[in-house]
C-alpha cells in the first residue's frame, strides 16, 4: 500500500506518454523490496515522500521546496544544488534532497560499465532517480542528503574518474555535439574543444566568481544539435568560408526523383508529399535568396549565403559544406531571467578552431574580465551587453565593427565612433569639404 495517497499525481499516468509518476512509483516499490540487499544511506522511502510532497504542492498550488543555495563539497562551490522541503516532519525522506550534477563526457559517449557504476553509487547513496540530461548537459542525480555529499564526490572522482558539473554563478559544464565522431558536417572537432576548455577552466567551473551562470556550447555546424546559438552565453558554431560543394548530376537526380535520392535523406517519408519541387522546397526557402536553378544547373551566390544548412539538409547527396572550415562565435543567448529570452548575437564571423584553441580562449577571457567588472548580480552576459551596448562589447574584445554586428539595420544602421577613432577627429575644414561635395 502506498505511503501517501496521490490522486492528483495519479492523473498524470493516464495520458498516452510515459509518466515520471510511474517511474517514481516503480522506484519506490523496488527500494521497498531491496532485492540486492543494499544498506541504503538515505531513507528507503525517499521516493514515496517525494510523491507525497509533490501531491501536497499540487493541492496547495505552490511549491514546498526551498532552494538550499550552495551546498557543496570541500573546496568546491559548484556541482551540488541544495534542496530542502518545508515539511520535514511530514516528509522526512526528502527533508533534504540535494541534486548532484556530474560532468558529461564530450558528445555524451558513455560505456555501459560507466553507467552501471554511476547507478550503483546513486542507488546506495541517493534516491536512485536520475535525469539524462539536464539543460546544461550534465548527468543529473536527483535527491540525496548532506552527509552523503563528500562520499559521493569521493566515489565519483576516485572510482569513476569523473568530476562534478557546474552549478551556481560560475562556468556551467561545457556541452558539445558529437562532431567529427559521427557527423559529416562538423567543421571542427567539437569534442576536443569542449574537453580542452573544460580542462583549462576547472577553477571557473567549481569556484563561483561570476555575476551569474555562464555556458559554453559547441556546435559543429549551423544545424545546432546542442542549440548553442539559442541556449548558451558563448556559442561556437562550425562554419566555412568557401563555396558549398555542388554535385550537379545529383541535383538532377533529386529533381528527377531517382531511387536513392530522397529529399531530406528520407526523413519525411511517413507520407506521400508528391514529387520533389526544387524551386518550392529549396530555392524559394533560401533566407537570402542566394540560389537559382535554370533547369539544368544549380547556382549559389556564396557572398550572400548565410550557411543556414537548409539546402544541404534537403539534398545531402548533392550539396556539401565547404573545405575552408572554422567557427563563428555568438554571445549572449539565454532563457528568461531578468530581461526576457535572447538569441546569441554574432561577435566573430569566422575564427580558427584548432587545438589549443587559443584564439577562442582569448575572446572568452576578455569577455569575462569585462563582465565580472560590470555585470550586476544575477545578470547574464547577454543582459550586460543589452544594458551597456554591443558596441562596448566590441571595444573590450578589441574586435572591429563590421556590418554583421548590426542587429537591426533598418532600425539603427549605425556604429557610433569616438573622436579618437576618427582620422582628424571631429574638426573639419568646411571650405575643403565643400570643394569635395559641391552643391
Amino acid at each position: 500500500m502506498a505511503k501517501h495517497a496521490t490522486p492528483l499525481l495519479d492523473q498524470l499516468e493516464s495520458g498516452p506518454w510515459p509518466s515520471f509518476v510511474s517511474d517514481i512509483k516503480q522506484l519506490a516499490e523496488s527500494r521497498a523490496k531491496n532485492a540486492q540487499g543494499l544498506d541504503y544511506q538515505i531513507p528507503t522511502d525517499a521516493p514515496e515522500d517525494l510523491l507525497g510532497i509533490m501531491e501536497l504542492s499540487y493541492e496547495d498550488k505552490e511549491t514546498h521546496w526551498k532552494h538550499g543555495g550552495i551546498v557543496g563539497v570541500f573546496g568546491y562551490g559548484g556541482g551540488v544544488i541544495g534542496r530542502y522541503c518545508d515539511q520535514p516532519e511530514k516528509f522526512p525522506g526528502v527533508a533534504h534532497f540535494h541534486t548532484v550534477r556530474v560532468a558529461q563526457p564530450s558528445g555524451k559517449f558513455y560505456s555501459t560499465e560507466y553507467l552501471r557504476g554511476i547507478c550503483d553509487i546513486w542507488d546506495l547513496r541517493g534516491s536512485g532517480l536520475t535525469n539524462m540530461h539536464g539543460s546544461t548537459g550534465d548527468m543529473v542525480l536527483i535527491g540525496t542528503q548532506t552527509p552523503q555529499l563528500e562520499e559521493i564526490f569521493y566515489e565519483l572522482t576516485h572510482k569513476m574518474s569523473v568530476d562534478l558539473g557546474g552549478s551556481g554563478s560560475n562556468l556551467r559544464t561545457p556541452a558539445a555535439c558529437m562532431g567529427m565522431s559521427r557527423c559529416e558536417y562538423a567543421c571542427y572537432n567539437t569534442q576536443l574543444a569542449c574537453y580542452q576548455l573544460t580542462q583549462d577552466y576547472q577553477d571557473e567551473l567549481h569556484r563561483p566568481a561570476f555575476p551569474y551562470k555562464f555556458k559554453f556550447k559547441f556546435d559543429g555546424c549551423p544545424n545546432g544539435c546542442v542549440a548553442a546559438m539559442a541556449r548558451s552565453d558563448f556559442a561556437v558554431i562550425g562554419t566555412w568560408k568557401d563555396d558549398i560543394k555542388i554535385d550537379q548530376e545529383a541535383v538532377k537526380a533529386y529533381v528527377a526523383g531517382e531511387e536513392g535520392f530522397k529529399p531530406n535523406a528520407g526523413a519525411h517519408s511517413g507520407r506521400d508529399w508528391g514529387k520533389f519541387d526544387l524551386q518550392k522546397e529549396v530555392i524559394d526557402l533560401c533566407p537570402t535568396h542566394c540560389m537559382s536553378w535554370d533547369g539544368n544547373k544549380l547556382s549559389i551566390d556564396t557572398s550572400n549565403c548565410v550557411r543556414c544548412m537548409h539546402c544541404i539538409n534537403t539534398m545531402p547527396r548533392a550539396l556539401h559544406i565547404g573545405d575552408d572550415r572554422g567557427a563563428s562565435i555568438l554571445v549572449g543567448a539565454k532563457a528568461p531571467i531578468l530581461d526576457g529570452a535572447q538569441m546569441g548575437s554574432l561577435l566573430v564571423p569566422f575564427i580558427p578552431a584548432e587545438e589549443p584553441f587559443d584564439e577562442i580562449k582569448s575572446v572568452i577571457e576578455k569577455i569575462w574580465d569585462w563582465w565580472m567588472e560590470e555585470g550586476k548580480n544575477r545578470e547574464r552576459v547577454g543582459e550586460t551587453i543589452k544594458r551597456l551596448s554591443f558596441q562596448k562589447l566590441l571595444e573590450v574584445t578589441e574586435i572591429p565593427a563590421i556590418p554583421q554586428h548590426v542587429i537591426a539595420p533598418r532600425t539603427n544602421p549605425y556604429i557610433l565612433f569616438k573622436e579618437e577613432e576618427v582620422p582628424g577627429g571631429w574638426t573639419r575644414d568646411i571650405a575643403a569639404y565643400r570643394q569635395r561635395h559641391l552643391r
